[in-house]
């Protein structure tokens, strides 16, 4: 192997920078090529792409977000959107593919690979850690840390006003940020979309707050809980507690952006060194991971598959400390 491509793809994530820089500085050391395109597997189809040598890129790994860009291609989910891709591929003799991205882009990865026969390796780069087959994914602890600096500047206006904050976080499908924003946080409540929302039983737990004249207090709602959100939760409790002062704060995305934390660089920098490693050893259509202390690859087949499960000591955690 004397080429391979590297691209980030889907949601941006901290560390994704960090991540292609462990790229191309690998493939640096081991004599490889290395080209980086623009706005995911959209660069692909558009041929918009530039090489890149270890200097390109100096001073990156503390920038959020990704100098590559990212994008999600329609075109690309297409039988013939993934055979023009493999073509311009081919065309630059790129023989091996990094893609930094989640599920999707994942799930784009191996039908090119399946089809076209570009050997491919995934770095889970997602903020939601709800890739199969890695205890972190790249900018996970950095959203957390970003969700835990918010809350805590909320508690300090729900103290001195006696008011109860209820703080969406990102997490459609899954409640890692928020399971780990509300033990981090204090919060008196975290509801997520893996376990069934007990209005009744948040109320009761609050009308003890509430009769003992604690009227401050933060409830975590991941974004994607069956109780429709935060305003509809705060909008239950309100019609329970009329005089007491509710309030909302959607956190968004404010939770993708900003500096990676020294974690998730690190992380980052093992995951990209691993995946060019991977390509050099002839593995393909696998997702580097991380269990515990130790690199390891997991088939795409499996990351796309199956959802990490939350830790069900982490839920018993939050129920005791809330």
């Amino acid at each position: 192997m004397k080429h391979i491509g590297v691209l980030t793809s889907g949601g941006d994530a901290p560390g994704m920078n960090a991540c292609v820089r462990a790229v191309v500085r690998t493939a640096d050391r081991l004599g490889l090529q290395c080209t980086g395109f623009y706005r995911g597997y959209d660069g692909v189809l558009s041929n918009e792409h530039m090489p890149l040598t270890r200097f390109d890129v100096r001073n990156i790994i503390h920038r959020g977000g990704t100098f590559l860009q990212t994008a999600r291609s329609d075109e690309f989910r297409t039988p013939e959107g993934r055979a023009k891709a493999a073509a311009n591929l081919r065309a630059l003799g790129i023989e091996g593919l990094v893609v930094v991205g989640g599920d999707g882009s994942f799930t784009g990865a191996k039908l090119l690979s399946e089809e076209h026969g570009i050997r491919v390796m995934g770095c889970p780069g997602t903020i939601d850690n709800d890739l199969f087959g890695t205890d972190y994914t790249i900018g996970y602890q950095t959203a957390v840390d970003t969700a835990v600096e918010a809350v805590d500047k909320i508690r300090d206006t729900a103290v001195s006003h006696n008011r109860l904050f209820f703080v969406e976080v990102m997490g459609r499908d899954a409640g890692f940020i928020a399971l780990r924003t509300g033990i981090a946080s204090g919060a008196e409540g975290v509801l997520i979309p893996e376990t069934t929302t007990d209005i009744d039983r948040l109320i009761t737990y609050l009308r003890t707050d509430h009769q003992k004249k604690r009227r401050s207090g933060i409830v975590i709602v991941a974004e994607g809980d069956d109780s429709g959100g935060a305003y509809a939760v705060a909008k239950q409790v309100q019609a329970e507690f009329p005089d007491w002062d509710t309030k909302v704060t959607i956190l968004g995305h404010t939770q993708r952006g900003g500096k990676p934390n020294a974690f998730d660089r690190i992380l980052a920098s093992r995951m990209g060194h691993a995946a060019v490693n991977a390509l050099m050893a002839g593995r393909n259509r696998e997702m580097v991971g991380v269990q515990g202390h130790e690199v390891v690859y997991v088939p795409l087949e499996q990351a796309i598959k199956h959802h990490a499960r939350i830790s069900p000591y982490l839920l018993e955690l939050v129920d005791a400390l809330s």
